[in-house]
């Protein structure tokens, strides 16, 4: 009883000591690694992944489309964050944006900005401005600490502690959470699933960089209605951790006044 009271006391004491605040959501969230040391270790999975997998030609006009999107996505959260005085947080970030031959719904931003995006998504996203829906959720995810807030908690739930002078790569533990956490880079593991709240928080600040990139955030209901109709027994890679239901559509329409605010029109 004595070790299981320790053990809980402990737990809260990290809990708490390594929670912080979100500048930009202004949400607490568990942060027992750093930024740094996950870029490192993305970097290696995405340099193995393109590695393993084939790259659209860069003179195809959907692979023009993916970079010319992701260009103007990352421009407009750069744009945002020094705005809000966080522009330190996306130190590290190279941005880098490519298309890929897979028959699979997906896309997905790794630390650092290394974005990727699926040809098999392109028939559901049908258009420049629903691709640039599907970039600002998946980039909010990254530059939101989504990923990072998912391997602490994993950490913490397994009990496993990283001294802050030893890279977390060094730890067979550590890089078997990443794993999990990025399953769609690395293709290892099973994808651990973002929360509500982080779904929200990508679905509101994806919708306000897709408008400040001059793309119109009101395709995003007809895209996530097309999403949500592929349910089924064997759902996409993309809905797996990124559940589309009536709640989202319904939350994405409440928050859709806020984000019109920063459109100014089309770019494109």
């Amino acid at each position: 009883m004595k070790y299981i009271l320790s053990s809980l006391l402990l737990f809260l004491s990290v809990s708490f000591s390594a929670c912080k605040t979100n500048s930009i959501t202004g949400r607490s969230q568990l942060d027992l690694v750093s930024e740094s040391d996950v870029q490192t270790m993305a970097l290696t999975q995405y340099k193995d992944f393109l590695s393993k997998n084939q790259l659209v030609p860069s003179t195809n006009r959907n692979q023009e489309m993916v970079r010319r999107v992701g260009n103007r996505i990352s421009t407009a959260i750069t744009k945002y964050y020094n705005e809000h005085g966080a522009g330190d947080e996306l130190k590290g970030y190279t941005w880098e944006f490519n298309l890929v031959e897979s028959k699979e719904v997906n896309a997905w931003c790794m630390p650092g900005g290394k974005v990727v995006v699926y040809t098999g998504l392109l028939p559901f996203t049908q258009n420049e401005t629903a691709l640039a829906i599907v970039l600002g959720h998946e980039i909010t995810h990254a530059v939101a600490g989504h990923g990072r807030e998912r391997m602490s908690q994993q950490m913490l739930a397994q009990g496993i502690q990283v001294a802050g002078d030893v890279a977390l790569g060094s730890n067979p533990n550590t890089v078997n959470i990443f794993n999990q956490v990025y399953g769609p880079a690395a293709q290892i593991g099973v994808l651990l699933p973002y929360s509500r709240k982080q779904e929200s928080e990508a679905d509101h600040y994806g919708l306000i960089f897709a408008a400040m990139a001059g793309y119109d955030p009101q395709e995003a209901i007809p895209f996530w209605t097309r999403m949500a109709s592929m349910g089924g027994e064997k759902p996409p890679v993309l809905l797996s951790d990124h559940p589309a239901d009536q709640q989202r559509i319904d939350d994405l329409k409440k928050e859709m006044p806020e984000a019109m605010k920063y459109y100014t029109g089309s770019v494109h």
